[in-house]
Parts: C-alpha cells; sequence; structure tokens
C-alpha cells in the first residue's frame, strides 16, 4: 500500500495520492511484461483482473515517493538498475531481473523495460502520458518525475501496463494480481 503528498511538478500541481495497492511488476505472460496494447485494451485488461490504470501522479508518487530521483534512489541509472538503452539487449528482458532497480517499497521494474500506461485525466489534445521508460528508453527517461506524451491508440512492443487496486485485493486471487 503507498500513498502520500505529491508535490507540484511539470505534469500536475500538488496533490494527495490515496493509499493504493500496486502490482509488484508489470503484467507480464511467460515471464516477459505483456505488451502491445492501447490505453483502452490496457484499462480493460486492468479492470478484468479488479483494477485500474493508475494516474500519471499517483503513478509519480509510486515510483518515487515525491522525492527519490529515480526508482531505487538517487543514483544514475546504470546497467544493474534497469533494462534502458545502452544498459540492456535491446529488447524487453524478463520482469524481476534487475534487483538493484527495485523501489524501497519492493516494486520491480518501475524503470526501464516498458513504459507504462496511465490513465486520464485527459489533456485538451487528447494525448496520455507513460511513465517509465522503456527498454529503448536513454537513462533520463526513467527518472520519476519524466512522462511521455502519446496518443491513446498507440501500441508497442515497449509499454506496458502495471495495474493499481484502490481497495485490498482478494487474498484468494493473488498470481499477478495488483498489490
Amino acid at each position: 500500500m503507498i500513498g502520500g503528498r505529491l508535490p507540484d511538478r511539470e505534469w500536475h500541481r500538488a496533490q494527495d495520492v490515496p493509499d493504493l495497492w500496486w502490482a509488484d511488476a508489470p503484467l507480464s505472460r511467460a515471464g516477459l511484461p505483456i505488451t502491445g496494447l492501447t490505453l483502452h485494451q490496457a484499462q480493460l485488461l486492468a479492470a478484468g483482473l479488479d483494477g485500474r490504470l493508475p494516474t500519471s501522479p499517483e503513478w509519480e508518487w509510486m515510483a518515487g515517493a515525491g522525492e527519490r530521483r529515480y526508482p531505487w534512489g538517487q543514483q544514475e541509472p546504470a546497467a544493474e538498475h534497469a533494462n534502458l538503452r545502452g544498459h540492456g539487449p535491446g529488447t524487453t528482458t524478463a520482469v524481476r531481473a534487475y534487483p538493484a532497480g527495485r523501489t524501497p517499497e519492493g516494486l520491480w521494474d518501475v524503470a526501464g523495460n516498458v513504459w507504462e500506461w496511465t490513465s486520464a485525466p485527459w489533456r485538451r489534445d487528447r494525448a496520455v502520458l507513460l511513465r517509465g521508460g522503456s527498454y529503448n528508453s536513454l537513462a533520463q527517461y526513467a527518472s520519476c518525475t519524466h512522462a511521455n506524451d502519446v496518443p491513446p491508440d498507440l501500441s508497442s512492443p515497449g509499454i506496458g501496463i502495471r495495474p493499481v487496486r484502490d481497495t485490498p485485493p482478494d487474498t484468494v486471487s493473488q498470481i499477478g494480481a495488483p498489490r
């Protein structure tokens, strides 16, 4: 469960972020992140798991608690932290492959490997925000405050999904479910 107060940033005003239960890694199949989904498809998948996509400020709080530069801390990204351009094989890797890149709260692959969809509010131009960077992203995109605006109908092998829940997960269905 992660929540708190997020300061003003480029992409949003200061706001309270509720306590939420997060998937501990991007959703995966056969160990690799699920990719190639449009925003709508990602929303449907999250809803099918009794979750939702986080808002961009919620994602930013999860990544850095309002104080960390990168999910793991202040240290610049290196090969042991995340699958980023120049630090990985140039394609997605198995989730949970970078233990040094975990957040202090224990969340995996917050930076690198795949961008993560966030939900509305929509901008006037209908663009939505991706967070976290992918295997093809420069290291600067791994920062907790960086966001990338894209059209909602975009799909890519570099975009995944990390659902969130507003209420505690059902203890019967823990496999691959948000926590």
